[in-house]
This record gives structure tokens, sequence and C-alpha cells, in this order.
């Protein structure tokens, strides 16, 4: 069940600056639960969804959404599961990957979608390769952001010394039970640090959402409950024309598992970097995301 309405005054416009291409902010029933979304472009446009990460909010693909909106695709952007009020269960295991995969195509499948372009970042982009491995028949394309092939990333972040066993290091500290009072604790300091280089009026947006102990505890169950021991899974080739794209200054993400994340994809393969950019590409190199999307879309029709 879909419902709808055009946000619009003060702060909360999401209206394109030249008033071509507005966002609505629409509520999207799947699995008992509601998602927030943001969506633009014309309900009869090529859909795409677009998957957030963490700690950000579907308010870090508002340049994306104006301009796949503009080129006539269908963009929606949820707020995901733990991160939307209405999807925001209790217990760490309601966020274990294959549940977070069920609040894909349940959503795709509210909005009234057979087949779609998937884009995701961070968080989302682990999400996206999962969607591309268990549910391809569903997929146009496959575009996730910083976050490599999953196969590819456990193989360098188990590798005792390696580069990104090293920068996962943070994870051991945000798996801690009441890790988000430490995010939430003298005004959101730890929370707003993360963001290097993103505008304040964005950040502030991300924690209107986030900055409560409920909606960060649930945002951090993403780590909790998908942190486990991955020795001897594998994930499996990607077969969607993929287009990945990754930072080079992005601390979290070494440049190793990056470039093996070729190794994984058995289809026409993109691989996109960004010198001198950190982990925040939406929001830092938006309309160059934006058109490598488009151009990606366009290759595949």
């Amino acid at each position: 069940m879909l419902s709808l309405f055009t946000a619009c005054g003060g702060d909360d416009d999401t209206t394109s600056s030249d008033g071509s291409a507005d966002i609505e902010q629409i509520q999207i029933e799947t699995g008992g639960f509601v998602f927030d979304a943001l969506a633009a472009g014309p309900e009869s446009g090529e859909p795409v969804l677009l998957l957030h990460g963490f700690p950000s909010s579907n308010w870090q693909w508002r340049e994306q959404l104006e301009a796949l909106g503009l080129a006539g695709y269908r963009a929606v952007a949820p707020n995901q599961r733990g991160y939307s009020a209405g999807a925001r269960p209790p217990a760490i295991a309601d966020y274990a990957m294959p549940i977070l995969i069920f609040d894909v195509v349940g959503i795709a499948d509210a909005l009234g979608w057979d087949r779609f372009h998937l884009v995701g970042h961070d968080w989302g982009a682990s999400v996206a390769w999962t969607v591309g491995v268990f549910a391809p028949d569903r997929l146009l394309t496959l575009n996730p952001i910083s976050v490599p092939h999953i196969d590819a990333f456990d193989a360098e972040r188990t590798k005792p010394g390696s580069c990104q066993s090293s920068a996962s290091g943070y994870i051991d500290a945000f798996i801690q039970p009441g890790f988000e009072n430490v995010f939430l604790a003298n005004d959101n300091m730890l929370f707003r640090s993360i963001f290097n280089g993103v505008p304040a009026a964005a950040v502030d947006r991300h924690i209107e959402l986030l900055g409560s102990r409920e909606a960060m505890r649930a945002a951090l169950d993403w780590y909790r409950a998908n942190n486990a021991d991955s020795s001897g899974f594998s994930l499996g080739t990607i077969q969607v024309p993929t287009l990945f794209m990754w930072s080079d200054e992005d601390i979290a993400i070494c440049r190793e598992s990056a470039e093996a994340t070729a190794d994984y994809v058995d289809a026409p393969y993109r691989f996109e970097v960004f010198e001198g950019v950190n982990h925040w590409i939406t929001e830092i190199e938006g309309e160059r995301v934006a058109d490598l999307l488009l151009d990606h879309f366009r290759s595949v029709q």
C-alpha cells in the first residue's frame, strides 16, 4: 500500500530550485511496516530504488532524486528498516541481511515494480550487492557505491594486518551495547564529526532522523546483526550489469577490495574512482554520481 503527499513550505520544502522536479514524501507499507520515502519523477518512468547508508538518511540522495526525476525516471529513496519510525522492530535479529533483502523486494512490490535499477551507498550498497545475487531477475542494473562486493570485502577484512582489517576496526566499537549513547553525547558530537565535507544543513537532516537513542540503536543494530564470522560464506557472483563507484580517500574502504570487486561480477562491469573524495560521495559529488547513474541506466537499454 502506498500513500503520498508532496512536501512543501519552510525548511521542509523539497521542491527543486527551478521548480521543475518536486521531491515528494511518500509512505510505503510492506511486511507490516511503514517506510517513509522520498520520490521524484513521473509515475510512468523507469523505476530506480536508492538505498542510503549509515548514519545517513534518504536525504543523502536529494541531488540524484532531482536529476533522475528530471530525466524521466521514477526514483524512490526509502528510509530503511530502523530509520523509518514505522519500521523499527526492537530485536537485533530483525536487522539481519535476509530480512533487509525482503524489505527491498517488498518495497518494490508495493510500488508495483517488476524490474528496477538498484542503487545503494554504504550499508545500502551491501544490501544492493546481496539483492543482486538473490533476486537478479528483479534488477535492470546494480549500482553500489563505496562498499565493494561482500566477498571481496570479507577476503581483505579477514587478512591479518591488511589495510581493510585495520580500516574496519571501528565496527568493534559500533556493536558494543549502548554505543548509541556515544554517538548522541555532547549534542551529537561524534555523529556530526563523521560527515566530513557534508553541508551542515544536510547533516542536520540526518540527525533529525537518527538523533534519538531508539533510532540510533536500531541503525547500529545493522552492525550487530550482521557482524558474525563470515568465514566459509560466499555471496556469489553478480550477473547483472553493474556500476561500482568508490573514492580513494575513503578511510573505511581500502583499494584492494574495491579493485578486487571486478572478479565477482560476471556481467558488463564499470568501475569508477572518485579521486580526492572521501566516503560521502553522493553528497560531495552529487552531480557526478547522478550523471554516472544516468549513463549506466541508458547503456543497458
